[in-house]
Protein backbone atom coordinates (compact mmCIF):
# COMPACT_ATOMS: atom_id res chain seq x y z
CA UNK A 1 0.00 0.00 0.00
CA UNK A 2 1.32 3.34 -1.40
CA UNK A 3 1.47 5.98 1.70
CA UNK A 4 0.09 9.18 1.02
CA UNK A 5 2.09 12.18 0.36
CA UNK A 6 0.94 14.06 3.06
CA UNK A 7 1.83 11.80 5.19
CA UNK A 8 4.94 11.12 4.02
CA UNK A 9 5.53 15.10 4.49
CA UNK A 10 4.48 15.19 8.04
CA UNK A 11 6.85 12.14 8.62
CA UNK A 12 9.99 13.70 6.90
CA UNK A 13 9.04 16.92 8.72
CA UNK A 14 8.90 15.62 11.93
CA UNK A 15 12.00 12.99 11.88
CA UNK A 16 14.02 16.50 10.77
CA UNK A 17 12.82 18.07 13.39
CA UNK A 18 14.23 15.28 15.59
CA UNK A 19 17.23 14.87 14.65
CA UNK A 20 17.73 18.54 14.86
CA UNK A 21 16.64 18.50 18.46
CA UNK A 22 18.37 15.84 19.39
CA UNK A 23 21.53 17.76 17.76
CA UNK A 24 20.75 21.20 19.98
CA UNK A 25 20.05 18.84 23.06
CA UNK A 26 23.83 17.22 22.51
CA UNK A 27 25.14 20.29 22.43
CA UNK A 28 22.96 22.06 25.01
CA UNK A 29 23.98 19.77 27.20
CA UNK A 30 28.07 19.48 26.83
CA UNK A 31 27.41 23.53 27.37
CA UNK A 32 25.51 23.40 30.45
CA UNK A 33 27.58 20.19 32.08
CA UNK A 34 30.81 22.00 31.43
CA UNK A 35 29.62 25.84 32.46
CA UNK A 36 27.83 24.09 35.24
CA UNK A 37 31.22 22.55 36.44
CA UNK A 38 33.53 25.52 35.79
CA UNK A 39 32.19 28.79 36.40
CA UNK A 40 31.90 28.72 39.99
CA UNK A 41 35.74 28.69 39.92
CA UNK A 42 35.70 31.38 37.53
CA UNK A 43 36.70 34.12 39.66
CA UNK A 44 38.48 37.75 39.15
CA UNK A 45 41.37 36.81 40.03
CA UNK A 46 41.42 33.68 38.07
CA UNK A 47 41.38 36.03 35.20
CA UNK A 48 43.73 38.24 36.00
CA UNK A 49 46.31 36.24 37.43
CA UNK A 50 49.33 33.75 35.90
CA UNK A 51 49.26 30.59 36.93
CA UNK A 52 51.05 28.82 39.37
CA UNK A 53 52.49 25.34 40.19
CA UNK A 54 51.73 23.95 36.53
CA UNK A 55 48.11 25.29 36.76
CA UNK A 56 47.30 23.43 39.76
CA UNK A 57 46.79 27.56 40.91
CA UNK A 58 46.63 30.85 39.67
CA UNK A 59 44.95 32.07 36.72
CA UNK A 60 44.79 32.58 32.71
CA UNK A 61 45.23 35.60 32.34
CA UNK A 62 48.65 34.25 29.91
CA UNK A 63 46.97 32.21 27.89
CA UNK A 64 43.90 34.72 27.01
CA UNK A 65 46.50 36.97 25.92
CA UNK A 66 48.28 33.95 23.93
CA UNK A 67 44.92 33.33 22.34
CA UNK A 68 43.68 36.23 21.35
CA UNK A 69 47.12 36.97 19.62
CA UNK A 70 47.40 33.58 17.74
CA UNK A 71 43.94 33.59 16.65
CA UNK A 72 43.50 37.16 15.73
CA UNK A 73 46.95 37.44 13.73
CA UNK A 74 45.71 33.96 12.20
CA UNK A 75 42.81 35.55 10.73
CA UNK A 76 44.14 38.97 9.99
CA UNK A 77 46.68 36.99 7.34
CA UNK A 78 44.34 34.54 6.24
CA UNK A 79 41.27 36.69 5.48
CA UNK A 80 42.60 38.71 2.90
CA UNK A 81 44.58 35.88 1.20
CA UNK A 82 40.97 33.85 1.35
CA UNK A 83 38.75 36.96 -0.03
CA UNK A 84 41.22 37.80 -2.51
CA UNK A 85 41.43 34.46 -3.72
CA UNK A 86 37.42 34.17 -3.93
CA UNK A 87 36.91 37.28 -5.84
CA UNK A 88 39.91 35.97 -8.22
CA UNK A 89 38.25 32.56 -9.13
CA UNK A 90 34.72 34.27 -9.22
CA UNK A 91 35.46 37.53 -11.21
CA UNK A 92 38.33 37.65 -12.61
CA UNK A 93 39.20 34.75 -14.55
CA UNK A 94 36.96 31.88 -16.61
CA UNK A 95 36.51 28.60 -15.30
CA UNK A 96 39.25 25.89 -16.91
CA UNK A 97 42.06 24.08 -15.21
CA UNK A 98 43.44 26.61 -13.02
CA UNK A 99 40.55 26.90 -11.32
CA UNK A 100 39.85 23.69 -10.81
CA UNK A 101 43.55 22.83 -9.06
CA UNK A 102 42.34 25.75 -6.85
CA UNK A 103 39.70 24.24 -5.79
CA UNK A 104 40.82 20.80 -5.09
CA UNK A 105 43.79 22.26 -3.47
CA UNK A 106 41.77 23.97 -1.05
CA UNK A 107 39.31 21.29 -0.72
CA UNK A 108 42.65 18.72 -0.19
CA UNK A 109 43.45 20.90 2.14
CA UNK A 110 40.34 21.37 4.35
CA UNK A 111 40.26 17.84 4.77
CA UNK A 112 43.94 17.47 6.56
CA UNK A 113 44.19 16.30 10.17
CA UNK A 114 45.40 19.65 11.98
CA UNK A 115 48.16 17.83 13.66
CA UNK A 116 49.48 17.47 10.08
CA UNK A 117 49.48 21.02 9.98
CA UNK A 118 51.24 21.06 13.09
CA UNK A 119 53.98 18.92 11.80
CA UNK A 120 54.17 20.96 8.88
CA UNK A 121 54.39 24.23 10.64
CA UNK A 122 56.97 23.13 13.25
CA UNK A 123 59.48 22.03 10.69
CA UNK A 124 58.80 25.07 7.95
CA UNK A 125 58.31 27.80 10.45
CA UNK A 126 59.80 26.75 13.77
CA UNK A 127 62.89 25.01 12.12
CA UNK A 128 63.69 26.18 8.33
CA UNK A 129 62.74 30.03 9.19
CA UNK A 130 63.95 29.96 12.34
CA UNK A 131 61.15 31.33 14.03
CA UNK A 132 60.97 28.60 17.05
CA UNK A 133 58.14 28.06 18.98
CA UNK A 134 56.18 31.66 19.23
CA UNK A 135 53.21 33.28 18.23
CA UNK A 136 54.20 33.74 15.28
CA UNK A 137 54.66 30.84 14.29
CA UNK A 138 51.42 29.48 15.38
CA UNK A 139 49.56 32.03 13.59
CA UNK A 140 51.28 31.08 10.79
CA UNK A 141 50.30 27.61 10.83
CA UNK A 142 46.96 28.59 11.77
CA UNK A 143 46.17 30.96 8.86
CA UNK A 144 47.49 27.79 6.54
CA UNK A 145 44.64 25.67 7.66
CA UNK A 146 41.88 27.95 7.69
CA UNK A 147 42.52 29.14 4.73
CA UNK A 148 40.46 26.88 2.76
CA UNK A 149 37.32 27.45 4.92
CA UNK A 150 37.43 31.32 3.84
CA UNK A 151 38.18 30.63 0.37
CA UNK A 152 35.53 28.31 -0.24
CA UNK A 153 32.73 30.09 1.95
CA UNK A 154 33.66 33.32 0.14
CA UNK A 155 33.53 32.30 -3.52
CA UNK A 156 30.03 30.59 -2.44
CA UNK A 157 28.94 34.15 -1.01
CA UNK A 158 30.49 35.80 -4.35
CA UNK A 159 28.57 33.31 -6.73
CA UNK A 160 25.32 33.85 -4.58
CA UNK A 161 25.15 37.84 -5.50
CA UNK A 162 23.01 37.60 -8.60
CA UNK A 163 24.00 38.40 -12.06
CA UNK A 164 21.71 41.45 -12.23
CA UNK A 165 24.06 43.39 -9.94
CA UNK A 166 27.00 43.00 -11.96
CA UNK A 167 25.24 43.90 -15.07
CA UNK A 168 23.99 47.37 -13.94
CA UNK A 169 27.03 48.12 -12.63
CA UNK A 170 28.79 47.81 -15.73
CA UNK A 171 25.42 50.22 -17.94
CA UNK A 172 26.25 52.74 -14.91
CA UNK A 173 30.13 53.00 -16.02
CA UNK A 174 31.64 51.11 -13.28
CA UNK A 175 35.20 49.60 -13.67
CA UNK A 176 35.12 45.99 -12.61
CA UNK A 177 36.91 46.69 -9.49
CA UNK A 178 34.16 49.23 -8.78
CA UNK A 179 31.97 46.48 -9.18
CA UNK A 180 33.50 43.71 -7.08
CA UNK A 181 34.22 46.62 -3.90
CA UNK A 182 31.18 48.39 -4.29
CA UNK A 183 28.43 45.79 -5.13
CA UNK A 184 29.49 42.21 -5.15
CA UNK A 185 31.51 42.16 -1.68
CA UNK A 186 28.74 44.82 0.05
CA UNK A 187 26.29 42.14 -1.50
CA UNK A 188 28.01 39.04 0.01
CA UNK A 189 29.40 40.34 2.83
CA UNK A 190 27.20 38.33 5.26
CA UNK A 191 28.56 35.13 4.02
CA UNK A 192 32.38 36.35 3.60
CA UNK A 193 31.66 37.03 7.59
CA UNK A 194 30.40 32.94 8.22
CA UNK A 195 33.37 32.15 6.93
CA UNK A 196 35.78 34.08 8.86
CA UNK A 197 33.71 33.35 12.06
CA UNK A 198 34.35 30.03 11.25
CA UNK A 199 37.65 30.64 11.17
CA UNK A 200 38.27 32.36 14.13
CA UNK A 201 36.29 29.51 16.20
CA UNK A 202 38.45 27.00 15.02
CA UNK A 203 41.61 29.16 15.38
CA UNK A 204 40.72 29.80 19.10
CA UNK A 205 39.91 26.01 19.58
CA UNK A 206 42.86 24.05 17.98
CA UNK A 207 45.18 22.52 20.00
CA UNK A 208 47.59 19.99 18.16
CA UNK A 209 48.53 22.47 15.58
CA UNK A 210 49.31 24.99 18.16
CA UNK A 211 50.94 22.92 20.97
CA UNK A 212 53.92 22.15 18.31
CA UNK A 213 54.59 25.74 16.76
CA UNK A 214 53.24 28.45 19.62
CA UNK A 215 54.58 26.27 22.55
CA UNK A 216 53.42 26.09 25.83
CA UNK A 217 54.65 28.68 27.91
CA UNK A 218 53.04 29.79 31.11
CA UNK A 219 54.37 33.34 30.96
CA UNK A 220 52.80 36.46 29.84
CA UNK A 221 54.13 36.94 26.17
CA UNK A 222 55.56 40.31 25.45
CA UNK A 223 55.86 40.19 22.04
CA UNK A 224 54.89 37.84 18.68
CA UNK A 225 57.75 35.97 19.36
CA UNK A 226 57.15 34.62 22.55
CA UNK A 227 56.09 31.21 23.03
CA UNK A 228 52.74 31.47 24.62
CA UNK A 229 50.04 28.42 25.90
CA UNK A 230 46.23 29.28 24.51
CA UNK A 231 42.98 28.16 26.63
CA UNK A 232 42.42 25.58 24.70
CA UNK A 233 45.77 23.77 24.85
CA UNK A 234 45.91 24.46 29.10
CA UNK A 235 42.43 23.22 29.70
CA UNK A 236 44.03 20.15 27.68
CA UNK A 237 47.06 20.24 29.55
CA UNK A 238 45.56 20.37 32.47
CA UNK A 239 42.70 17.57 32.24
CA UNK A 240 44.93 14.95 30.49
CA UNK A 241 47.64 15.25 32.85
CA UNK A 242 44.98 15.75 36.38
CA UNK A 243 46.96 18.38 37.39
CA UNK A 244 43.34 20.42 38.41
CA UNK A 245 40.82 19.24 37.23
CA UNK A 246 38.34 22.57 38.53
CA UNK A 247 40.55 25.01 36.93
CA UNK A 248 39.99 22.72 33.95
CA UNK A 249 36.42 22.84 33.59
CA UNK A 250 36.92 27.00 34.41
CA UNK A 251 39.63 27.12 31.59
CA UNK A 252 36.91 25.50 29.23
CA UNK A 253 34.14 27.84 31.01
CA UNK A 254 35.98 30.83 29.53
CA UNK A 255 36.96 28.98 26.27
CA UNK A 256 33.33 28.88 25.63
CA UNK A 257 32.26 32.27 26.63
CA UNK A 258 34.82 33.55 24.44
CA UNK A 259 33.85 31.61 21.16
CA UNK A 260 30.42 32.61 21.93
CA UNK A 261 30.72 36.32 22.35
CA UNK A 262 33.19 36.47 19.31
CA UNK A 263 30.51 34.57 17.14
CA UNK A 264 27.74 36.84 18.25
CA UNK A 265 30.01 39.86 17.87
CA UNK A 266 31.02 39.20 14.85
CA UNK A 267 27.37 38.14 13.52
CA UNK A 268 26.02 41.62 15.10
CA UNK A 269 29.01 43.54 13.43
CA UNK A 270 28.33 42.14 9.96
CA UNK A 271 24.58 42.27 9.78
CA UNK A 272 24.97 46.41 10.84
CA UNK A 273 27.37 46.47 7.76
CA UNK A 274 25.60 44.22 5.23
CA UNK A 275 22.06 46.49 6.15
CA UNK A 276 24.61 50.04 5.86
CA UNK A 277 25.63 48.75 2.52
CA UNK A 278 22.17 48.63 1.33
Amino acid sequence: MRASPRLTQAASLGLMWGLAAATIGVLAFIIIYILAHGLPHVTWGFLTESPRSMGREGGVLPMIVGTAWVAGLAVVIAAPVGVATAIYLTEYTREGRLTAVIRFGADCLAGIPSIIFGLFGFVFFVITLGMGLSIVSGALTLAVMVLPTIIRTSEEAIRAVPQAYRDVSFGLGSTRWQMVTQVVLRSALPGIGTGIVLSIGRSISETAAVMLTAGSALGLPRTAFDSSRTLALHFYTLSREGISMPNAYATASVLILAILAVNLSAYWLMRRLAAGGR
